[in-house]
């Protein structure tokens, strides 16, 4: 009796992981769309918490998997394009591009904290009833009626709308009209005027307006989200350090800032850069180009929204380096499982004279823990001194130094000690530069850094160069972020440069500093480890 009891609940139980992997299905159906009958078949409750378990594994098996910014919790992101990010009913809401087997979607998180994400089922895909053929670059916005208007480019069909009221945002309608403006054709009047590529949309007293994004970047509007009509260039000049001949304008982003408004976007050859100027007369006024990646780097793809308390929050897709960029999501999956990453949470905003300040999002130092700190190591032309205790691997580095007018004070981070590993940077009073020096930081040589981002890849970088002054008399204010294979490096609050490196060594951790061509005084140099957000 005892025997046949356990015979019984045994097949009580695999009858209840059944009807528990149905009733997790018929929940989320509606994401199930699109996919192959291959692909819908049910696994029991057991495979699945195995496989999810497998997964785990293999990905902190990863030494390059960072764990306190943004990631794809797994399959490949590439790209990884922030999207749709928003403040609704009390949560931070952020939408990502990833692929699956319906192609590209909107991978969705939320937080209420813009560190710690809940990551819920894809929000939008194409279905095979629809238009579009998968889902790329868009923004989000509230409508008139107090919805949330997604506006996206639909692969091989054109700008298009997805609206949601869902206290989650969970669930989304799209318009029945779409695309609202299709893909010209090619060689047509309208293809010579505007791309319907990388939209930006918003609601400007009672008229929506929408960047078109791409060689021709153009403005739309509409009086409703379903007539739209063509308003004519979104610049009114073009600036002299951009190259016309080789940038586009994808991802824009307009916005307030300060007095004035700015236009986050990339070039796919140099990545992810901003505008400042006057939007006026339906066009966009440049005054100012800066450009917020240099050739070696890749911060591409950005994305902006203000939170709650009216800080303009931006983050960018960084380029996974082990990636190749043509790969589609049924050829070979990423070898740890996963694949996007984000930067940390930055806030923009204009200084006094006008001057774009750059800064880590401030709530990021509630994730410190084992502070260790020296001061005053004075460094004569040349040396320099190994911090013993400060290495790591998952840290930040916070430090005050005077640099001679004419010299340079440098970084060695994740360095092995003895040279087969690190990574250096720089701070030049000569050049009034950063440079991120990362031609050591890898013993793995199958590691490529690309100069530019996209097209012409056949140029290798070793460094990653960008401007940077000080000015008479200032200290150098340095916050530096190291998460396994990502580094920003945050200076003064005016400059951010961020880079991938690949360390093999279990030694590559150790920090360095050192001064060249002149003395430096570190006034205060402090590391913490910081906690990780992501869930495993």
């Amino acid at each position: 009796m005892f025997l046949l009891g356990c015979e019984n609940a045994v097949e009580k139980n695999a009858t209840t992981e059944m009807e528990q992997g149905l009733r997790l299905v018929e929940r989320h159906k509606g994401h199930y769309e699109g996919y192959s009958p291959q692909k819908k078949r049910l696994f029991s409750m057991a495979d699945m918490i195995d496989a999810s378990r497998q997964l785990r594994e293999i990905q902190i098996s990863d030494p390059h998997r960072p764990t306190y910014h943004f990631i794809n919790p797994e399959g490949r992101g590439m790209p990884f394009d922030p999207n749709g990010s928003i403040y609704w009913n009390g949560r931070y809401h952020m939408f990502y591009i990833i692929q699956d087997e319906r192609g590209h979607v909107y991978g969705h998180a939320s937080s209420k904290d813009l560190m710690h994400w809940f990551y819920h089922t894809p929000a939008i895909f194409s279905k095979p009833e629809d238009p579009d053929k998968g889902i790329y670059s868009g923004n989000a916005f509230i409508t008139r009626e107090g919805k949330v208007a997604m506006l996206y480019h639909g692969v091989d069909a054109g700008n298009s709308i997805a609206l949601s009221d869902h206290e989650e945002l969970l669930h989304w309608e799209k318009l029945k009209n779409n695309p609202i403006i299709p893909e010209p054709e090619p060689g047509s009047k309208e293809a010579e005027l505007y791309s319907s590529w990388d939209p930006n949309g918003w609601l400007e007293n009672d008229t929506y307006y929408a960047i078109f994004g791409g060689k021709i970047p153009t403005i739309f509007k509409a009086k409703e989200l379903d007539s739209w009509e063509y308003v004519g260039p979104f610049f009114s000049q073009d600036m002299p350090d951009v190259d016309i001949e080789v940038e586009d304008l994808s991802c824009p982003d307009l916005f307030k800032l300060g007095n004035k408004h700015a236009v986050l976007g990339i070039s796919h050859s140099h990545g992810a850069r901003i505008y400042i100027g006057e939007w006026r007369d339906e066009q966009f006024h440049p005054e100012s180009h800066q450009r917020m990646n240099w050739l070696g780097g890749t911060a591409f793809a950005p994305e902006s929204m203000l939170d709650k308390h009216g800080r303009r929050i931006m983050w960018a897709w960084v380029l996974d380096r082990r990636e190749v960029l043509h790969l589609r999501y049924d050829d070979i999956p990423p070898k740890y499982g996963w694949t996007g990453i984000l930067t940390l949470p930055r806030v923009l905003s204009l200084n006094d004279n006008g001057v774009l300040n750059i800064e880590p999002l401030p709530e990021l130092n509630s994730l410190r823990f084992n502070k260790r700190s020296d001061t005053f190591i004075d460094l004569d032309n040349g040396s320099s001194k190994i911090m013993n205790t400060m290495s790591g691997n998952t840290i930040k580095i916070e430090a005050k130094v005077n640099v001679s007018n004419s010299g340079i004070f440098g970084m060695k981070v994740l360095s092995s000690g003895d040279g087969q590993e690190e990574t250096i940077i720089k701070f030049n009073t000569i050049d009034n530069t950063i440079e991120i020096d990362f031609a050591n930081s890898s013993l793995d040589t199958t590691i490529k850094h690309f100069e530019r981002t996209m097209g012409h890849l056949e140029k290798i970088a070793t460094k990653q160069i960008a401007p940077f002054e000080l000015k008479l008399g200032e200290t150098l204010d340095l916050q530096i972020f190291i998460d396994k294979s990502i580094i920003e490096v945050f200076a003064n609050g005016r400059q951010c440069v961020t880079q991938r490196v690949y360390p093999t060594l279990k030694e590559s951790q150790g920090v360095e500093v050192f001064s060249e061509n002149g003395g430096a005084m570190v006034e205060s140099i402090t590391t913490w480890d910081i906690a990780p957000t992501n869930h495993w």
